[in-house]
């Protein structure tokens, strides 16, 4: 008799037990039912697609457009600074830096002479716009009269011939060291450059060396220039003299190294004013770039440019987040039957709240992953075409998931509450 109880009771009907659904299971559910309606899943993760590449996209471009300008700066040298004259003025308008004979040759040597941290001086006097004639061909560029430093300070190297020498420099001899560009304007594949004559200003001028290409910077052609002797392009070419020495429009000045550029400012400010003769109270009658300053600077703008625009970039991804919200909310409204019935057969409130919380953060996540893709892949199509260097921060990687993921917590939450509130008696009813 005990064994027939037994028996009985093994074989009696269990009722359904309320148990907790694993998330493997939830997370099946919410594929197979965000699967079931691709269209409306796909239009919810566009939101979250375009915010989070707009985000990589705009800082990639950032980030390569900033070490590209800071490459082109850092080509000049790290450890140089240029001095140029100051500015003429008429009628109460500036002509800009370099207008006015405020600076000679003779400023630039004491300059070399007495100020400790110089390693090396060069004077330039430059012109643009200079007409130039070789047999038929008639082209205008950049004259710049210099030094035998200039090439050294400026990261010039002969690709044929040599610059000119120190003799041509003492006797201001007509000889030219041509930039590739005037080069390939002036000559033919084939001809012979060196010792080749050309005209300057109709006087005669012959060719005693081509540079190597530097490219271009900020939109200029580096390799469009033509570098002669500064006695020459003073006497010849410019035609006007300080009361004091030979006019020029400024000087570069080399340091052993960056750290000891300020102090070469310093020194470089005090001995010009002092042989200009100026008064403590008046304002300098010439002008000091340091090239570090000027990275430094220019880093720090494009990194809060960067920023603020990655910022406006991410408005998009509230805008996505909005709109998983509106459709989670829309889900819950055409699911209520099916909600009445899941929790008629077992399902808690619980259950029911992670189901649609984990479809919002399919949907975001999922949009995040497509959204980091096409990021970079519009960073490195621009990077291509624009010709900077291809940089993708992995912090931007990492902010494009996590904000992804928090974007379907804080969008899914509330419709997976209401979900889960829901009365299944009231539920069942509803058509």
């Amino acid at each position: 008799m005990k064994k027939l109880t037994n028996l009985q009771t093994t074989n009696r009907p269990r009722r359904p037990r309320k148990g907790k659904i694993s998330f493997g299971e939830v997370l099946i559910m919410s594929v197979e039912t965000l699967l079931g309606n691709k269209l409306r899943t796909g239009l919810t993760m566009l939101g979250v697609i375009i915010g989070i590449s707009s985000v990589i996209t705009i800082t990639a471009v950032g980030q390569g457009v900033q070490k590209s300008t800071e490459l082109q700066i850092q080509a000049l040298g790290t450890n140089v600074m240029v001095v140029t004259a100051g500015a003429a003025r008429t009628g109460g308008i500036s002509l800009g830096a370099g207008s006015a004979s405020t600076l000679t040759w003779e400023d630039a040597k004491a300059i070399a002479k007495q100020v400790p941290a110089a390693k090396s001086v060069s004077a330039f006097l430059q012109r643009s716009s200079i007409q130039i004639v070789r047999g038929n061909n008639n082209i205008a560029t950049t004259l710049v009269g210099t030094d035998l430093n200039y090439p050294t300070i400026k990261n010039i190297h002969p690709q044929t011939g040599l610059f000119f020498s120190q003799g041509d420099l003492d006797a201001g001899r007509p000889v030219a060291f041509l930039g590739s560009t005037v080069l390939d304007e002036l000559f033919n594949t084939n001809e012979s450059v060196i010792g080749a004559d050309l005209r300057i200003r109709g006087k005669r001028y012959t060719v005693v060396g081509v540079a190597e290409s530097k490219g271009t910077s900020g939109g200029q052609d580096l390799d469009d220039v033509i570098y002669i002797p500064l006695t020459n392009m003073s006497a010849q070419i410019v035609g006007n003299n300080a009361l004091t020495g030979v006019a020029i429009n400024g000087f570069w000045l080399e340091a052993p190294d960056g750290d000891q550029l300020n102090s070469a400012q310093f020194q470089v400010t005090n001995i010009l004013r002092l042989r200009h003769g100026i008064h403590p109270s008046a304002v300098d009658d010439f002008r000091i770039t340091n090239l570090v300053d000027i990275i430094s600077t220019f880093s720090s703008v494009m990194g809060s440019f960067t920023l603020m625009v990655g910022a406006i970039a991410g408005i998009s991804l509230i805008v996505g987040g909005i709109g998983i919200a509106n459709i989670m909310l829309v889900s819950v409204m055409e699911r209520t039957r099916e909600i009445g019935i899941r929790k008629a057969v077992g399902a808690t409130g619980t259950d029911i709240l992670r189901q649609f919380l984990t479809e919002a953060i399919v949907i975001s996540t999922v949009g995040g992953v497509i959204g980091v893709g096409l990021g970079i892949g519009f960073a490195f199509a621009a990077a291509t075409v624009f010709k900077f260097p291809f940089i993708v921060p992995l912090w931007s990687i990492g902010a494009g998931f996590s904000l992804s993921f928090v974007v379907g917590i804080l969008a899914g939450g509330i419709p997976a509450r209401n979900a889960a509130k829901l009365d299944p008696i009231s539920a069942l009813h509803n058509e």
